[in-house]
């Protein structure tokens, strides 16, 4: 992490960068896709990057990305779960989710705030993976497709299969 902030990367395009770097993969298209997220969006101080990234960074895991892939319905379930958190985390934490409130404008904020909520959502967003059943290192093709589990299992990506 400490090695892309030093080339200049924020929040949403480090929290991806890190899940392609555990796929063993590289898209600097993605990357500078999800660098319309950083600073709250375009630097508008809206939602935190971090928390935009995370969900990207779900979606990259479990996200429908051509018309044959299936919808996984747990991508829903996952992304509402982050919000959830990340809201009681940093939001309490910091008086709101948007990155003015986490840094209050101050330039001198983001370096001491900004890598421990990149981390805390990295690990975050592992879990929910972990949790629905989807391998972190094997990324897309480690959803699970069949129809073996339970109603509410489904919803969730087969987790604890």
């Amino acid at each position: 992490m400490f090695e892309l902030v030093q080339h200049g990367f924020h929040c949403s395009e480090i929290l991806v960068s890190m899940g392609l770097e555990a796929q063993g993969k590289a898209n600097p298209d993605l990357i500078r896709a999800v660098s319309a997220l950083a600073g709250g969006i375009g630097f508008s101080g809206e939602v935190c990057g971090s928390l935009t990234g995370g969900a990207c960074l779900l979606g990259l895991y479990a996200g429908k990305g051509t018309a044959e892939e299936p919808d996984n319905p747990a991508l829903k379930f996952m992304i509402n779960e982050l919000v959830e958190w990340f809201t009681a985390k940093y939001g309490a934490e910091y008086g709101g989710i948007r990155c003015r409130d986490i840094t209050e404008d101050n330039p001198s904020i983001p370096p001491t705030r900004c890598p421990r909520i990149v981390g805390g959502v990295y690990q975050k967003v592992k879990s929910l993976l972990q949790e629905n059943g989807i391998d972190w290192q094997r990324g897309k093709e480690a959803i699970p497709t069949d129809l073996e589990c339970g109603a509410q299992e489904q919803l969730r990506g087969c987790a604890g299969r």
